[in-house]
């Protein structure tokens, strides 16, 4: 939540200081320098906070992590367990745990000098975006930074601060996917193994209308459980992140 909160105090930065310095226009007494009505301006307050919980999400830790923990389950073979609202739980505290240097700075650096007055909304949205923008570019290959520059026909481009947001977020998404699916495949990989082996041998043993998935789901989870398989995972997940 107060992830959710310091992302919609930066979105809404603008918003506030426009509220701040002039009162709004009602809606047929619009004056001079004032371009929108009081319900066109609550309208595209309330578009943005629709939006907010997917583009925060699309900006943060949240996609690698339930990506590789749905993987995890089909591996297991185990249905609707745990359950998506389990899933969802693990990954969002997760997100918060990994997302927290960049929370902090976040606050320290945008929102307190801004609620304090000590700088514009302007200053305080170029302060806030920063170290989310920072922690997407770490996590982002130079290939895919390349591949959307080269769409956008960006190839004047610098250095990686140049980069703009429209190309960072997107190259973003498809790093996290990428890695997500890796990190997939290696989790997968383990319990196939089990799965080949279970059936071989029903195989063998003439066994062909057992169902083989039935007889390795009790030795995928015990193999799960006796390797500390939610605190491994969990664990590499939170430190494949580069903070």
């Amino acid at each position: 939540m107060r992830f959710l909160l310091a992302i919609a105090a930066l979105l809404l930065i603008c918003t506030t200081a426009d509220a701040q310095t002039a009162p709004l226009a009602l809606a047929g007494e619009a004056t001079e320098g004032q371009s929108y009505t009081l319900s066109i301006q609550i309208l595209v307050l309330m578009t943005l906070l629709t939006l907010l919980p997917a583009a925060v999400l699309s900006t943060s830790a949240f996609v690698r992590i339930i990506i590789v923990l749905s993987i995890l389950r089909q591996a297991l073979g185990t249905a609707q367990t745990p359950p998506n609202q389990v899933l969802l739980g693990i990954a969002l505290f997760l997100t918060f745990f990994v997302m927290s240097p960049v929370i902090s700075d976040i606050h320290q650096n945008a929102a307190v000098p801004y609620m304090d007055g000590q700088m514009s909304s302007t200053e305080a949205m170029a302060k806030g975006i920063e170290p989310l923008r920072r922690f997407m570019l770490d996590q982002t290959r130079d290939s895919d930074l390349q591949l959307f520059s080269s769409i956008a026909g960006l190839t004047d481009i610098g250095s990686i601060d140049e980069v703009p947001l429209s190309i960072v977020i997107p190259s973003f998404m498809v790093s996290e996917l990428k890695t997500a699916f890796q990190i997939g495949f290696l989790v997968f990989i383990p319990f196939l193994v089990i799965d080949l082996i279970v059936s071989s041998v029903l195989m063998s043993m003439g066994m062909m209308m057992l169902s083989p998935m039935l007889i390795s789901l009790p030795f995928k989870i015990m193999l799960f459980v006796m390797v500390d398989g939610w605190a491994l995972l969990l664990g590499t997940l939170a430190s494949s992140f580069y903070i």
